[in-house]
């Protein structure tokens, strides 16, 4: 693709005033990208939506001369930009009126893989969301599935580092632009979702994350996903924003129940309850509603869990011995005191083991 055409695929992002809609409508009625940057106003008062002000502003913006220095910001950092038209938009996304002109996307992902599973919930998780998320995620593994959330504190970061851990493929969606991740501390996450996922957004790149980007960013979790899995959410926020847009879009939700006087379960709880979401307990219950089959050659734990060399005598030690303190695996592995730690951290953010109270060791599974 020339540069030229990525110009006006990028200049569309700064036009001011004009959203998803009408800037299809612009691209439909002038005939193609280069010429609605040539048009008059005349012509431009011939789109629906177009009216005087916002002809003004697509008159005298400067929009190619931004597209111009986004272009120049882009190079060299193996971004790629995805427009509406292009044969490789996610197919799941591009019928809604809504769906983003153009996406940024960086890494290894699959944004047209056979099964999408969205999950979000709250930021505030508790130890009941976490251990639901990670449970659910486990689960999906057999199915196959690609996990999509938004990066985000709480359920979001429980997601993507658990299928990280499992080598699950997992895309997380932003609210801002490329140039940053938010918030900061999901940036070595963000990183180790590259190789198998990635990112995507779709606002220019130097966007910050301003609060009204959000709940324009779960429209594009809810209509990329096939299903949307909420863990743990209040009665409003976020999770119920993207659940809508699925209950729109006509997709299946799911929700986790939870007690009754929990303000992180009311939204969940009243999802199922107004019928606008199923009630998951386990990921049979989404395979059953979807008739999802387990394919062949599923994905097994014990199959894509690689140790280090120097891993594999330290887990053998936590095998044989549950419980084990940090002391105990110092005197029997050899290992000195800061590799060992360092090892042991490893192991954890790969899944192969949990710490417990008192600096002792178990396998997670």
């Amino acid at each position: 693709m020339s540069d030229q055409q990525l110009l006006y695929k990028l200049a569309f992002n700064f036009i001011p005033n004009i959203g998803a809609v009408l800037a299809k409508n612009l691209i439909s009625y002038c005939g193609g990208m280069e010429e609605v940057f040539r048009a008059n106003k005349r012509t431009l008062l011939t789109v629906p939506g177009v009216g005087e002000k916002k002809a003004q502003d697509i008159l005298n913006c400067d929009a190619l001369g931004k597209a111009e220095n986004e272009l120049k910001s882009l190079k060299n950092k193996d971004i790629n930009l995805i427009f509406y038209l292009d044969e490789n938009y996610p197919e799941k996304l591009k019928h809604y009126p809504d769906s983003p002109i153009l996406l940024y996307a960086k890494g290894d992902m699959d944004l047209n893989a056979q099964r999408m599973v969205a999950i979000v919930g709250t930021r505030k998780v508790t130890s009941y969301g976490i251990m639901e998320c990670e449970r659910l995620v486990e689960e999906l593994m057999q199915y196959n599935c690609t996990i999509v959330s938004g990066l985000a504190y709480g359920v979001d970061t429980t997601a993507h580092r658990k299928a990280v851990q499992l080598g699950i493929p997992t895309i997380g969606v932003l609210g801002n632009g490329m140039n940053g991740i938010y918030p900061a501390t999901n940036r070595k996450l963000a990183t180790s979702m590259l190789p198998n996922g990635g990112v995507l957004s779709e606002y220019p790149m130097d966007t910050p994350p301003d609060r009204e980007n959000f709940p324009k960013r779960n429209r594009v979790i809810a209509g990329l996903s096939d299903v949307i899995l909420v863990i743990e959410s209040a009665r409003k926020g976020g999770s119920m924003i993207t659940a809508e847009y699925a209950n729109n879009y006509n997709k299946d939700v799911f929700a986790i129940p939870g007690r009754s006087n929990d303000e992180f379960s009311e939204g969940c709880n009243h999802l199922i309850k107004a019928h606008k979401a199923h009630l998951c307990t386990s990921a049979e219950d989404i395979s059953y509603i979807m008739r999802w089959d387990k394919p062949e050659g599923g994905k097994q734990l014990q199959l894509i869990i690689e140790l280090d060399p120097e891993e594999e005598p330290i887990v053998v030690l936590i095998k044989n011995n549950p419980n084990i303190g940090l002391d105990s695996l110092h005197y029997q592995s050899k290992v000195p005191l800061s590799n060992l730690t360092a090892i042991l951290l490893n192991l954890e953010f790969k899944g192969v083991i949990k710490s417990l109270p008192g600096k002792k060791y178990i396998l997670s599974h």
